[in-house]
C-alpha cells in the first residue's frame, strides 16, 4: 500500500492505523486540531470513502452524542432544564470528533489495502506464534459476503434457521506476503513518536 508516495508493507500500515486509533481516544481539541489535517493529507486519496464511514455511522455518531450531551451533569444551555449541559456538549462534540477521526484513519486503511492487503497484514502474526490462517480465512469469507447483496428479507431467513446459503465464499484463499523493509520500522516509529507527542499536546 501506499502513505502517501511511499510504499509500505501492509502491517505496517495497519499497525501505523491501529495506533492511530488508540491515541486518538485520549486527545483533546489541540491534539485533535493537529492531527486532523495530518489524516486528511495522508487519506486524501480515500477522500470519498471517509464521508461514506460517515454516512453509514452517523445513527451510531447521533446516538453517542445524545447520550453524553444529555447524561453529563452540569449547567443546562440557557438555563433550560430540558436542553443539554454545556460540558455535556463539549464532551459529545469531542468524542463524536474522535469518533470521526478514527474513521477517517479506517477510511485510509481500507482504501489502501484492499482485502489481499488486509489478510497479507494478518499473516506476520504467525512469527509470534500466533495461528492466524483461521483468522485470515475467516475474514475473508467476511469480506466476501459484505460485497454479495443479499435479497430483501434475507435476514428473516436466516434468523428463522433457513437452509438457504447467502454469499458462498471462496474455495481457495491466495495470500502475497512481502518482506519488512527499513522504511517500514522508520515509519512506524515515527508514527509513535508522533503519537505520544500528540497525547502530551493533548
Amino acid at each position: 500500500m501506499h502513505f502517501g508516495a511511499v510504499s509500505l508493507h501492509p502491517a505496517a500500515a495497519l499497525l501505523a492505523c491501529l495506533t492511530a486509533i488508540v491515541v486518538i481516544q485520549f486527545l483533546g481539541w489541540p491534539g485533535l486540531a493537529l492531527a486532523f489535517p495530518v489524516v486528511m493529507l495522508t487519506a486524501r486519496e480515500s477522500l470519498s470513502r471517509w464521508p461514506y464511514l460517515l454516512r453509514r455511522m452517523r445513527w451510531l455518531l447521533m446516538s453517542v452524542w445524545l447520550i453524553l450531551a444529555y447524561g453529563t451533569s452540569g449547567d443546562a444551555i440557557f438555563n433550560v432544564a430540558w436542553l443539554p449541559t454545556h460540558e455535556g456538549l463539549w464532551e459529545a462534540t469531542l468524542h463524536v470528533a474522535r469518533l470521526g477521526l478514527m474513521l477517517g484513519c479506517l477510511a485510509w486503511l481500507f482504501s489502501s489495502l484492499g482485502h489481499q492487503g488486509l489478510l497479507a497484514a494478518l499473516h506476520p502474526l504467525a512469527r509470534l506464534g500466533i495461528t492466524s490462517e483461521r483468522l485470515v480465512v475467516r475474514l475473508a469469507l467476511v469480506m466476501q459476503n459484505l460485497q454479495t447483496e443479499l435479497p430483501k428479507g434475507a435476514w428473516r431467513d436466516m434468523l428463522d434457521g433457513g437452509n438457504a446459503v447467502y454469499g458462498g465464499g471462496p474455495e481457495t484463499l491466495q495470500v502475497a506476503t512481502v518482506s519488512w523493509r527499513t522504511l517500514d520500522y522508520v515509519t512506524c516509529l515515527a508514527v509513535l513518536g508522533f503519537s505520544c507527542f500528540l497525547i502530551v499536546l493533548g
